[in-house]
């Protein structure tokens, strides 16, 4: 008898609908292979659906805060019930890009410059520019701490900068990044497996949100890499390191800019989306590993860490 998924979809971060196409699409292909599933939304009711379902393994297709945060991954460890992806630690240290940054310097994985910026300081703007101008150089990257997918990520000169930084006050505490130019390249870990990597070159000014999931955007997705096997290799090491380094598990995914013969490491996702657009299954697809395949491996990396 095949095993009963869970899968958990929608939520509360506004990456809700991504979460909810990979959902869709995890679950067309387990229906394929005669899996018995169910899409559920964690709310106030998941626990009881937990116990209702009984499932085997819960699939976490659930993507920004809530979701790849620590917070769903605690509960199931509470009912001790096995779910994809990181646990709750490696979970909570990826999506904050302050704390994740700190933990690739530790290990000595180059990232760019940042700064950490609080809302609730009352700080001169004039006074903020001046700082970043010293420490930083601008043009700059302004971003929440914990958001993915580029959700609400401006790419901001002296000039603009003000504008910019007045649409994410909302988040109390930001990260203000040194921009670097250079190209996007992504590279995707399979459990101890460098699984392999893919350059993006969006029609846009960066690889934002609409460059990810709008076919219309037309973001070229080039596999294999034109780069000298050393550095592809350099990257597919720091991608294993930091996945190792964060403590994930299962599927993760990290995001570089390579400029001038180094890779920055921008930050490492957790549960990176499984769409028809996303890049792990592609990069899988290029390994010759269908996409069924891979999400019956996710499910069968399953566990709970007590």
């Amino acid at each position: 008898m095949k095993k009963k998924i869970l899968i958990l979809a929608g939520g509360f971060s506004k990456e809700r609908e991504i979460s909810l196409i990979t959902a869709r699409s995890v679950n067309n292909e387990l229906k394929k292979k005669k899996y018995l599933t169910k899409i559920c939304e964690p709310d106030g009711n998941l626990i009881s659906n937990i116990k209702k379902f009984k499932p085997s393994v819960v699939f976490n297709a659930l993507h920004g805060r809530y979701g790849e945060d620590g917070y769903v991954q605690s509960l199931l460890e509470i009912e001790k019930v096995k779910y994809t992806h990181s646990g709750p630690l490696a979970s909570s240290i990826a999506i904050n890009k302050d704390l994740s940054k700190e933990m690739f310097l530790k290990n000595n994985l180059l990232t760019p410059k940042y700064i950490k910026f609080s809302f609730k300081n009352s700080i001169k703007m004039n006074y903020l520019k001046k700082k970043i101008k010293k420490k930083l150089g601008f043009p700059v990257v302004i971003k929440p701490l914990n958001e993915g997918s580029s959700v609400e990520v401006y790419i901001c000169n002296y000039n603009n900068f003000n504008k910019n930084l007045m649409k994410l006050e909302s988040y109390k505490e930001i990260l203000i990044e040194k921009y670097i130019p250079g190209r996007e390249i992504q590279v995707a870990i399979m459990g101890n497996r460098k699984l392999g990597a893919i350059e993006l070159k969006p029609k846009r000014k960066f690889y934002d949100y609409k460059a990810k999931y709008n076919k219309n955007a037309k973001t070229a997705h080039i596999i294999p890499i034109k780069i000298e096997k050393k550095y592809l290799n350099k990257a597919l090491d720091i991608s294993l390191k930091a996945h190792k380094a964060i403590g994930c598990r299962g599927v993760t995914r990290s995001d570089f800019k390579f400029y001038k013969n180094k890779f920055y490491l921008l930050e490492i996702n957790t549960q990176p989306g499984m769409t028809s657009l996303s890049l792990v299954p592609e990069i899988a697809k290029y390994q010759n590993i269908s996409f069924i395949e891979l999400i019956e491996w996710m499910i069968k990396d399953a566990s709970v860490y007590r």
